[in-house]
């Protein structure tokens, strides 16, 4: 299903062949959105597309002062659905850029249309590694992370300061559950901690009971879970009588605002790694968290914020290009080059792949202010896809999977 939120302010009609110029400025720029309304991602997909409209309205639907046509897809959270509801946003819809999807798989099942059509893909959420490593695609660029890239910080930090030596590792089992895992089990282990147990779980998976009852006595559990998974989880965790026991250290998305409201004391002391929090100190932030709060009633995460930059980075590109989108190959050199200094998240630039070089922070779940809250306690700033590695070592080895890099 596509929909469509028509742009503000209707064109005059042409009178004479002088007026044609100014009439072509204004023919709106038409953005494409993939997300996903129903299942278990349905949250992350909300939260998307909320954070992208509230961008559009604080300027009025209007960016390089051109009208802004803004097309809404819904995938459903099928990867050969997200492929045909990408070509109908080309195809019919003509849209001149896609912004989107909400899942790892639903990327990976359309970047080689979008790239065989040159299209911009401009990806907001789905955090597959290989998007930005080893299946380069000129026509994209990212303005969340990769999987894996805030779970280095988060292994290195665990290890070498919570100093915990045995970790259970529990997620979702698609590819941004296992990439996560990936990455904080090679800095989890370079800092000299092990892994000693990966247990994967279905993405609409109803009861985690059977995974609990298997996780033994480490020191922590590493959990990584999506969408409202994690809420689940935690639940559980807790009637399991776990919470208090073993601690939980977690993905961004594992405990994010998306969700966190949802949640009680089970998530309480739950620390965490990622690109945002909602606590974050600035002005840009506390102004988008206001707008966030008062729009949708709860504080923005990783899917409204990812979104939201994916404005910051369109607006920044076509200013550079006087608006003119349909020039696209200086349209993507234009995108491709994006230095954002006044997003809410914090500054963040790409890296010659398309993926943010961009501040990581380590945070806590807390309860302040009257509602849960992931505070900051340490910053690793300009974080790299790569962590600390070289590119070409990095991308000499396989990409991160449930195997990947050791077999367990």
């Amino acid at each position: 299903m596509i929909s469509r939120r028509g742009f503000l302010g209707a064109t005059a009609a042409a009178v004479s062949y002088g007026a044609l110029p100014a009439m072509a400025q204004q023919q709106p720029i038409r953005v494409g959105m993939l997300t996903i309304k129903s299942g278990a991602l349905a949250a992350g997909g909300r939260q998307m597309e909320d954070g992208f409209r509230l961008f559009l309205r604080e300027r009025a639907e209007r960016i390089a002062g051109r009208p802004v046509e803004f097309i809404v897809a819904d995938t459903g959270g099928q990867p050969a659905l997200a492929k045909t509801r990408a070509q109908e946003l080309v195809q019919r819809s003509g849209v001149q850029v896609v912004v989107g999807p909400v899942a790892a798989f639903e990327a990976l099942a359309i970047n080689d249309y979008l790239q065989e059509a040159e299209v911009p893909f401009l990806c907001c959420s789905a955090a597959a590694e290989d998007l930005t490593q080893r299946r380069l695609n000129p026509w994209f660029v990212r303005t969340s992370s990769t999987s894996a890239q805030p779970c280095h910080p988060l292994g290195d930090y665990v290890a070498r300061e919570l100093k915990y030596k045995k970790i259970v590792a529990i997620a979702d089992d698609f590819a941004f559950g296992q990439e996560q895992t990936s990455g904080f089990q090679r800095t989890f282990e370079a800092a000299g901690g092990t892994l000693v147990k990966k247990l994967w779980a279905p993405l609409n998976v109803a009861d985690y009971g059977s995974y609990i009852s298997q996780i033994g006595e480490p020191d922590a559990v590493f959990a990584a879970f999506a969408g409202a998974n994690g809420l689940r989880f935690l639940r559980q965790y807790s009637e399991y009588g776990l919470k208090g026991k073993i601690p939980l250290v977690g993905s961004m998305t594992t405990v994010d605002e998306g969700v966190l409201h949802s949640m009680g004391d089970e998530a309480i002391g739950i620390i965490s790694a990622g690109w945002y929090s909602a606590a974050l100190p600035g002005e840009a932030n506390e102004r988008f968290v206001a707008a966030l709060r008062k729009q949708t009633g709860v504080d923005p995460g990783f899917y409204s914020e990812g979104a939201y930059s994916a404005g910051l980075a369109l607006e920044h590109a076509l200013k550079a290009v006087d608006g003119k989108i349909e020039d696209k190959q200086a349209f993507m050199n234009a995108l491709r080059k994006v230095d954002i200094k006044d997003d809410p998240r914090g500054p963040w630039r790409l890296d010659s792949y398309g993926n943010p070089i961009e501040n990581i922070y380590i945070r806590k779940t807390e309860h302040r202010e009257g509602r849960l809250m992931n505070t900051v306690i340490k910053t690793y700033e300009n974080v790299s896809q790569f962590w600390t590695y070289k590119p070409e070592a990095f991308l000499a080895a396989p990409v991160y999977s449930r195997n990947e890099p050791t077999k367990l």
